[in-house]
C-alpha cells in the first residue's frame, strides 16, 4: 500500500469506494499513475472530461485568469461571466433564454425543481425509474435507486416515478398538480438507456398540454457527449429547463442551468449561489466551448461512437447481451455482475465504470483515437474471453 492510500484512507470521509489507483497525471485519453504506468481513461471523470485531461487551451484560460482575478461573485458584473452565458444560450437554441451557474450537476437539479415550483406555483413531479439526478435532498428525491434514497427518508415530498421509455405510464401520472417532468435524455447511471424520440417528444406533448415544465438533466450527456453539443438536439426538443455540469468548463467544477422562455421571471434573490460564474470556471469554460466548435467535438464523438459500438456488437462473446448507447456514452451490458470484469479491465490498463450491476459503462474523453478504442475494444474482449471469472475486488 502506498503511502497517498493509507493517508486516504486513513482521513478521507468514507463516503467513496476507491480503487488502488493513484493517478498524477493525465493527457488527451491517457492518464498515468504514480509508477508510471498508463491506462486508457474511459471513466474520464465521469464524463467531465470530454475534451480529454489538460487541454492545451483550457489550461491556458485557467493559468491566465488565475493571474489576474479569482473570485467575483454575481454581485458584480464579469466579461468571462457575461460571454459564457451569451455562448451557451446560443449553443443551446430551443427557446434558452437565461443561464443561472453554479458549481455541479446536482445543483444544476435542485435550481431546475425550485424554479419550477415558483413558475408554475405547483408542487409535484414526475421522474423515471431507473433515473439518477444527484444525491442532494431534492435531486435525490427525483432519483430513483433506493440504495441512494433509502438512507435519507423522508425526502422531499411530491415526487413520483415512472417507466421509462413508457409514454403511457407518464400521461397517467402528470397531471394539473405537476410542476415538472424531470427525464435523462439517456439514462447513464441506470444502465446507458437512451430514450426513444416518440417518449421523448410525447413528454414534452403532455406537458405542454397539463401546463407542466420539461426539466431535461444533460450533466452527463451535455457537451458534445452524444455527437450533438447537447443530447435534446437529437430530437427537437425544446426543454423548459436543461440541467449541465461535468464538461462545461474542460474537467474544472462547473454547473449551470439553462432557463426557457416559458419560466416566469425570476426576482433578485429567488436563487443564489456564492462560486457561480466565478472568473476562473467562466474563463475555463468560454475556452472549453472554443475548443468543441473548433475541434468538431460533436462530429468526432458521433463517428467514433458510431465506430466503437459497431466493433462491440461484433465481439462474438456470449457474455454480452446488448451494446447501447448514443454517441460516446456506451453501455455493453453482460450476463454477470459487471464489477469484476471492470476490475479486471483495470488490471490491463484500461478504467471504466459501472452502470447498474451488470452494464460496463464506457464514457471516454472525445479525443480518444481509434488505435486506442481498438485497444479498448480488444481488452473487454479478453476479460470477457477469460473461463474463470475474475476477483471481485473493488466497485466505482
Amino acid at each position: 500500500m502506498t503511502d497517498t492510500i493509507e493517508r486516504e484512507n486513513t482521513f478521507t470521509s468514507g463516503a467513496y469506494v476507491k480503487r488502488p489507483i493513484v493517478l498524477v497525471r493525465g493527457q488527451g485519453a491517457l492518464v498515468w499513475d504514480e509508477n508510471g504506468r498508463e491506462y486508457i481513461d474511459c471513466v474520464a471523470g465521469q464524463g467531465s472530461a470530454n475534451l480529454g485531461h489538460c487541454h492545451p487551451a483550457v489550461v491556458q484560460a485557467i493559468t491566465e485568469q488565475a493571474q489576474t482575478l479569482l473570485s467575483c461573485t454575481e454581485m458584480f458584473y464579469f466579461a468571462k461571466r457575461a460571454e459564457l452565458e451569451n455562448r451557451l444560450v446560443a449553443a443551446a437554441d430551443a427557446g434558452i433564454q437565461r443561464v443561472f451557474l453554479c458549481n455541479s450537476g446536482a445543483e444544476a437539479v435542485e435550481g431546475a425543481l425550485k424554479l419550477a415550483r415558483y413558475s408554475t406555483g405547483r408542487k409535484d413531479f414526475v421522474a423515471a425509474k431507473r433515473g439518477f439526478h444527484g444525491r442532494t435532498m431534492g435531486a435525490l428525491s427525483a432519483t430513483w435507486n433506493k440504495k441512494y434514497r433509502d438512507p435519507f427518508l423522508p425526502l422531499v415530498p411530491g415526487f413520483r416515478h415512472v417507466v421509462y421509455n413508457n409514454l403511457e405510464d407518464l400521461r397517467e401520472a402528470v397531471d394539473g398538480n405537476t410542476a415538472g417532468v424531470i427525464l435523462e435524455v439517456v439514462q447513464g447511471e441506470g444502465g446507458v438507456h437512451p430514450g426513444t424520440a416518440e417518449f421523448l417528444r410525447g413528454a414534452q406533448d403532455i406537458c405542454r398540454e397539463q401546463g407542466a415544465l420539461l426539466i431535461l438533466d444533460e450533466v452527463q450527456t451535455g457537451f458534445c457527449r452524444t455527437g450533438k453539443m447537447f443530447a435534446y438536439q437529437h430530437y427537437g426538443l425544446q426543454p423548459d429547463l436543461v440541467a449541465l455540469a461535468k464538461s462545461i468548463a474542460g474537467g474544472i467544477p462547473m454547473g449551470a442551468l439553462l432557463i426557457g422562455e416559458r419560466i416566469r421571471p425570476i426576482a433578485p434573490a429567488i436563487h443564489a449561489n456564492t462560486f457561480g460564474g466565478n472568473p476562473l470556471t467562466s474563463a475555463a469554460a468560454v475556452a472549453a466551448l472554443d475548443a468543441y466548435e473548433e475541434e468538431r467535438i460533436a462530429e468526432k464523438a458521433a463517428e467514433l461512437g458510431a465506430y466503437l459500438m459497431d466493433k462491440l456488437r461484433a465481439l462474438p462473446s456470449p457474455l454480452i447481451r446488448e451494446v447501447r448507447g448514443l454517441g460516446m456514452i456506451v453501455g455493453v451490458e453482460i450476463k454477470k455482475k459487471a464489477t469484476p470484469y471492470i476490475t479486471a479491465l483495470g488490471e490491463r490498463g484500461v478504467l471504466v465504470l459501472p452502470a447498474g450491476l451488470n452494464v460496463i459503462r464506457l464514457l471516454p474523453p472525445l479525443v480518444i483515437t481509434r488505435p486506442q478504442l481498438d485497444r479498448v475494444v480488444e481488452e473487454i474482449a479478453a476479460v470477457l474471453d477469460t473461463p474463470a471469472e475474475p476477483k471481485e475486488t473493488a466497485r466505482s
